[in-house]
């Protein structure tokens, strides 16, 4: 099954210095819009090819498909692609464990090397990359741009990690003894990204399992298996053995559930929906016949998040704090502002302004580069919208509340606000992933504080004050993996803001951190007497 497991086509290569975030790239630029478009042409051109699954370097086609669309498009194909069955789960399986046995014992220079190729690569390419996601998926430039500089971070940083973890050493040395701290793989892990960070998300927690000595099962989501197989196209030429990561785009229902129960998967890494996460974390945690191991899981499984926004705080930056992160790629990020949660003095001035300031945004086709596009697929926008019919008996609309109507048949919702929400109203507590955005007046910071903290979830939140006591409250009290102070709670960068949530935003994994290789190892502990 598996074409070759030796990676002599890995370039060995090395980390250049401290790790630095990949620059975002200035559309304002006239030769990057011109690059941009060239890229979108270049990708048009490619539209509704088919994809093949990719179980130990092998090709296989299967008479069930899977078809990407454009959600901005929905007559657009963007990629056929393979559905795999509970029938592939062995095969894939087999393939990981085959490449497992000599993967895992590759030199950790050797999987350093094939993650820094794949972020030149990409680096490379970024600008076709860019266009795949505004195809696929409705990114605008500035939201594809910064999905693709966060997957070349993550190549980068993991790389530099993955030999600082190599080096680590036990705190003590017995006299008469070596001691030593090895970290070691785990095993085979399935790897099941969600479709808002179909590159970056997808990539990260694949890198990371590889660069660790894992082998994958890579699962992408229906809405995006197109990136995800340009992506392992892009492993394959930084020199990836096959069976490293096999690629299998597959239903939920079946593939994913034959894999998470698999006796012989070691780990599950999941970002999506709280549901499917507490789904798949409640098969991963029962015993199969055969099974040796507890299977580990990470899990990322979105937010209801808040910006607080204090009486004294600078009035235009809390404005444009909460606009950027309530409607950046309209909403489809777990850790977006659902909520602003504002003080009673400055309240009626902060809606009129949040008001005109969401007017000016433009709603459209990404592909020209509008503030915001569609909505991931026809039963998001209905869910979005039916969300928004709740949220006008709930409170007052203040702008947006309507699907826009359009000649290619967009998923286009318009920017939503809701003011005087109850903090305990629907849409002040459900995930709406859309965007939705619910106002809610608190009389002072206290009240404030027990609002941002009234959810199941813990992903990410902001505060603006010009308090320093206030601040360091909020340090102490305000209950989530990701803060923010007077900036909005969208964004995180690499290497800066290790990313992850308390309560139902998951298992706080803290993707792009100190931390987050750990969590694809196991520590072994040698001595040795002298």
């Amino acid at each position: 099954m598996v074409t070759s497991v030796l990676p002599t086509a890995i370039k060995p290569r090395s980390p250049k210095g401290g790790f630095a975030n990949e620059p975002f790239t200035d559309f304002k630029n006239p030769d990057n819009a011109r690059r941009m478009q060239a890229a979108l042409n270049l990708v048009a051109a490619e539209l509704g090819r088919e994809y093949d699954l990719i179980i130990g370097g092998h090709r296989l086609r299967t008479e069930g498909k899977i078809r990407s669309l454009n959600p901005a498009r929905p007559a657009q194909i963007v990629g056929i692609h393979q559905k795999a069955g509970a029938e592939h789960a062995g095969q894939a399986m087999q393939a990981a464990l085959e490449a497992f046995e000599s993967w895992s014992r590759t030199s950790v220079e050797t999987r350093v090397s094939l993650l820094l190729n794949v972020g030149e690569i990409l680096r490379q390419r970024k600008f076709e990359f860019c266009a795949w996601l505004t195809y696929e998926v409705g990114k605008n430039w500035a939201e594809a741009d910064a999905d693709v500089a966060e997957t070349i971070d993550f190549c980068e940083f993991y790389a530099r990690e993955a030999l600082r973890l190599a080096q680590s050493q036990t705190p003590i040395q017995l006299p008469g003894e070596r001691n030593e701290l090895l970290y070691i793989p785990l095993g085979v892990g399935a790897v099941i990204p969600p479709w808002n960070f179909p590159l970056a998300i997808m990539a990260g927690m694949t890198l990371a399992s590889i660069v660790t000595g894992n082998t994958v099962i890579l699962k992408p989501s229906s809405d995006s298996p197109t990136i995800a197989a340009k992506f392992v196209e892009v492993l394959e030429e930084a020199g990836m053995p096959g069976g490293v990561v096999n690629f299998c785009p597959g239903s939920g229902a079946t593939f994913g559930n034959a894999i998470v129960e698999h006796p012989k998967t070691r780990f599950v890494a999941f970002t999506g929906s709280k549901a499917v996460g507490l789904e798949i974390h409640e098969r991963a945690a029962k015993t199969q016949p055969g099974q040796i191991w507890i299977k580990r899981t990470v899990l990322e499984m979105g937010g209801k998040d808040s910006i607080l926004v204090c009486a004294d705080a600078d009035l235009d930056a809390a404005v444009e704090g909460v606009v950027a992160a309530a409607f950046g790629f309209n909403g489809q990020k777990c850790s977006a502002c659902s909520r602003a949660i504002i003080e009673a003095p400055i309240y009626d001035v902060f809606v009129e302004r949040l008001r005109e300031r969401v007017a000016k945004l433009a709603v459209g086709d990404p592909a020209e580069n509008k503030n915001m596009g569609p909505v991931i697929n026809k039963a998001a926008m209905d869910s979005i919208l039916g969300y928004i019919e709740t949220g006008k008996k709930e409170g007052r609309l203040i702008a947006g509340g309507h699907a826009i109507e359009n000649a290619n048949g967009g998923y286009l919702i318009e920017p939503t606000v809701i003011a005087d929400i109850a903090p305990n109203a629907v849409i002040a507590q459900e995930e709406i992933f859309g965007p939705v955005l619910a106002v809610i007046k608190v009389a002072d910071f206290d009240e404030g504080m027990q609002v941002a903290n009234n959810t199941e979830y813990g992903l990410t939140g902001a505060i603006y004050t010009a308090d320093r006591e206030r601040l360091n409250h909020a340090r102490r009290e305000f209950h989530v993996g990701n803060l923010y102070l007077n900036r909005k709670c969208t964004g995180a960068m690499v290497g800066a803001h290790p990313f992850g949530g308390f309560n139902m935003s998951g298992t706080d994994s803290k993707g792009g951190g100190p931390d987050y290789l750990l969590l694809f190892t196991q520590a072994k502990s040698v001595a040795e007497k002298l």
